[in-house]
């Protein structure tokens, strides 16, 4: 069985972010990114998408990226999911 996106996911963020030790674990689907992580910038998004495309094993568009899809990180983990699945 291939790994839990949300944890996937979590340790991605964490990774690329170089968030303290079980930060992502208390993140919830409420839980703010872009504009509410100072570790989540413009510079790193890029890093953020390439490593989920990595990890995860799908690929994201251009046109499918916008602000709401980093908002929260619920946001972020329905795209992922939704991705795995038609990936």
């Amino acid at each position: 069985m291939a790994p839990d996106t949300d944890q996937q996911l979590r340790q991605i963020l964490t990774d690329v972010l170089g968030l303290k030790r079980g930060q992502s674990q208390k993140f919830t689907a409420e839980t703010g990114l872009f504009g509410h992580l100072p570790e989540l910038d413009s510079m790193a998004v890029a890093g953020l998408l390439t490593e989920m495309e990595d990890r995860l094993g799908f690929v994201i568009e251009d046109d499918e990226v916008d602000g709401e899809l980093l908002e929260t990180y619920g946001s972020l983990l329905a795209f992922a999911k939704a991705k795995r699945a038609t990936a």
